[in-house]
């Protein structure tokens, strides 16, 4: 591992105390604040361009607005609204009309919640199963016994259709729900417009990916074993 690589996840400092938070805070020798001044001058100018910076502006101010009584300072802060929510705040800060849903048929039903929940908003909604156009798997060199049918036939799940589907439909704002691992990555890839997760799989813990790592030195302590 490269010393001026950024490694900001195993910073030891206190939160306050840290350089990337304070001007004369303390910084680890990988601190990308103290190494990379050359990159980040260059992200705060792609951020400023006028086609990015309203982007920017409205997710910072929804980042804020997402608290209460902030007036209380900072230790007295508290969380006031679902993601859910806050993803509809949003598009209404950008003037987004119409939301592209891609899903995972899994989550069929709380898709519909959500379809039903972002109409009621006001918005225009485009949804698009990960099944769709019912490609079954062997076209993508899947093996029979690969399938979670073993030996049947079973539809692909088709990111890459998902995207273009919303694409062709001209959606400004696209919400993810419950996209495998790997095949939310190929959404991201080919969708045209600005994407956010509202529900991230997992399979085993209903949904909730966290909840292994908060029981990392608990029920799932294997994971900190190297294999």
């Amino acid at each position: 591992m490269k010393k001026d690589e950024a490694q900001c996840a195993r910073c030891g400092i206190n939160a306050s105390e840290r350089l990337c938070q304070n001007e004369n805070g303390r910084a680890p020798e990988f601190c990308p604040t103290r190494l990379s001044e050359e990159v980040i001058t260059e992200a705060m100018q792609e951020m400023n361009r006028p086609e990015v910076l309203a982007f920017a502006r409205n997710a910072s101010i929804q980042e804020g607005e997402g608290y209460g009584n902030r007036e209380g300072g900072y230790e007295a802060v508290r969380p006031i609204r679902p993601r859910i929510e806050e993803t509809i705040l949003f598009a209404r800060r950008m003037k987004y009309k119409k939301l592209g849903l891609a899903f995972c048929i899994g989550l069929r039903k709380e898709a519909r919640v959500v379809d039903r929940i972002f109409t009621a908003a006001g918005f225009t909604v485009v949804s698009a199963c990960c099944k769709l156009g019912r490609h079954d798997k062997e076209e993508i060199g899947i093996l029979p016994e690969e399938k979670i049918r073993i030996g049947q036939p079973e539809p692909l799940c088709n990111p890459v259709a998902q995207a273009f589907v919303l694409n062709e439909a001209g959606t400004e704002f696209n919400v993810m729900v419950g996209l495998c691992v790997g095949h939310d990555s190929l959404f991201l890839k080919y969708a045209d417009a600005p994407c956010t997760v509202l529900a991230a799989k997992d399979r085993l813990l209903g949904h909730n990916p966290l909840a292994a790592v908060y029981n990392i030195d608990s029920y799932y302590r294997a994971l900190k074993k190297t294999p």
